[in-house]
């Protein structure tokens, strides 16, 4: 780890001080190579791109999911000096067309898989298809090529990789060198993770979490990485075995997916001591580390990474971590400082962190007065911990007051039969929004019964309680397991799935039917409205 003022490392850096090291460098499947091996490959990739370049930026783009291909081409784009943009393996048509142009890709390097996704599609980039024999030609003519660098900065651009686009269009987060080797550096060392170690990537290499809690990680520890083509949570504990994996990182769900995997009495007997991550829910932490025997962290994070938030020993369970002097929370409208238990949003007053911007687009209202605002909705206790509440464009205004969506999601997880929850905003046919929660619902739904629980919660209060509930089987995500919730919001009721709903003020649930339409019920009759 780096001492304060010390410089940090480049990707490029770090690569190059394993051109020699003769320990396993990167698992996939049934192949193996050193991280001399890896770094030979990556040589190879770096004058690969160099022979692909063209005017203008000198960005690559990836379509591919985590195979070897994805890490010898980061490894050689750091190497040549080239842009690597992470393209999502989920969007089509006319939504990768414009990530692809937005980004300047020169060249597009895809598979088998994917291919056929870009035919038809005028995406202003040549398209290598890396199963073709084309490829193939191309790459043997490159191999063996001298171990060259172009010299970089801590500061120089790496990749784009692109938000999540769960609220509107995804934005092109610049990547620096310093972004990546940073959180690697510090999460190698906070685990003292090295050469007998092995690091676990299943997240898509496309978005941040994998590339900074994952390749980094192994890099930055000289540790094996073992990579897993899409995350699978039945191939999850035979992977850790099979690897011998000790550190792993998660971003939203996949916590939840590999608990519910039918339990063995064996599943704590594994190599796996440390799983890193985000977006998981206290009760999935807890089960996970208990039955599989590890330790379970999850921290705050975001792509565009402006803000860092310490996390003591002591902070309680669900907490996001501590407020220090760097942090704040602040009134959205007005800048203020909001006192304890009052909900704003989280900002880092001392800078931007890591934030370098976006691509091609101004920061949108993350910077203000040099300050990154987080988009993300908190309320600080008075011990100055941190609770997540929402984001900005989740807030929930009923019937005259601000409500977020996340202290309603955590009171229905408490309910044994909810595995996975989403609360969010539909109309009041008046003003504002009334509350709407889908739930993947584990056995019968008893409305009596539910309307119990909710009332026997003291930490909801009666403008929480959801007008609104759908019985799903799943929910709507993104390639990143994030929900979806402007999906669910615009279907509304509108759906197949079964949908209960409280036509008046007490606390019971009847059935909506399909035919039916809540717009025109009776509003004045029967108020939706807390």
């Amino acid at each position: 780890m780096t001492a304060p003022g010390d410089r940090i490392p480049t990707v490029t850096e770090l690569l190059l001080a394993r051109a020699d090291d003769a320990n396993p460098g990167l698992a996939f499947e049934d192949q193996r190579w050193s991280w001399h091996d890896h770094v030979r490959e990556c040589a190879d990739r770096a004058a690969l791109l160099r022979s692909l370049r063209r005017p203008g930026p000198f960005h690559i783009g990836v379509l591919l999911d985590n195979v070897p291909e994805y890490s010898f081409l980061l490894g050689g784009a750091a190497l040549a000096g080239a842009v690597l943009v992470g393209l999502n393996t989920s969007r089509r048509g006319e939504a990768l067309v414009r990530d692809a142009r937005l980004a300047d890709c020169q060249v597009v390097i895809t598979d088998s898989r994917y291919v056929e996704l870009l035919q038809g599609l005028d995406i202003g980039a040549r398209v290598l298809d890396i199963d073709s024999p084309a490829w193939h030609v191309m790459a043997y003519r490159h191999q063996y090529s001298p171990l060259e660098a172009v010299s970089a900065n801590p500061d120089d651009l790496l990749m784009l990789i692109f938000t999540s686009g769960t609220s509107g269009d995804p934005k092109a987060v610049r990547v620096t060198h310093a972004k990546v080797t940073q959180p690697g550096m510090l999460l190698a060392s906070r685990y003292g993770l090295g050469a007998a170690d092995t690091c676990y990537v299943a997240m898509p290499m496309f978005h941040s979490n994998a590339i900074m809690a994952g390749w980094a990680v192994g890099l930055a520890a000289g540790a094996q990485l073992a990579l897993r083509r899409r995350f699978s949570a039945s191939g999850f504990l035979p992977d850790v075995r099979r690897f011998g994996v000790t550190y792993a990182n998660y971003v939203g769900k996949p916590l939840s997916y590999v608990l519910s995997t039918p339990p063995a009495p064996d599943d704590a007997d594994n190599p796996l001591k440390v799983m890193f991550g985000n977006e998981a829910n206290p009760r999935d932490i807890e089960a996970f580390a208990e039955r599989f025997g590890c330790v379970v962290t999850d921290a705050y994070g975001s792509t565009e990474g402006g803000i860092t938030i310490a996390r003591p020993p002591e902070t309680p369970v669900g907490s996001l971590g501590r407020l220090d002097e760097t942090l704040a929370v602040l009134d959205p409208s007005t800048g203020a400082e909001c006192p304890p238990g009052e909900v704003g949003e989280l900002v880092n007053t001392s800078g931007t962190g890591m934030f370098a911007g976006y691509y091609k687009e101004p920061p949108d209202n993350r910077v203000r007065d040099g300050r990154f605002w987080s988009g993300d909705l908190v309320y600080r206790d008075e011990r100055d911990f941190l609770w997540f509440v929402g984001r900005t464009s989740e807030w929930l205004r009923v019937d005259g007051e601000n409500l977020g969506t996340a202290p309603i999601e955590r009171v229905l997880l408490r309910h044994e039969s909810v595995a996975e929850v989403a609360v969010y905003a539909v109309p009041d046919p008046s003003v504002g929004d009334q509350i709407m929660a889908a739930l993947v619902y584990r056995g019968d739904f008893d409305p009596a019964a539910f309307a119990a629980f909710l009332a026997a919660q003291p930490d909801l209060g009666p403008k929480q309680v959801p007008r609104f509930i759908r019985l799903t089987a799943r929910l709507p995500r993104t390639a990143t397991f994030k929900v979806l919730k402007r999906t669910l919001s615009a279907q509304r009721w509108r759906t197949p799935d079964p949908v209960w709903w409280r036509p008046g003020q007490a606390l019971e649930y009847e059935p909506l039917t399909p035919s039916s339409d809540p717009v025109r019920l009776d509003w004045g009759a029967r108020s939706v409205r807390p």
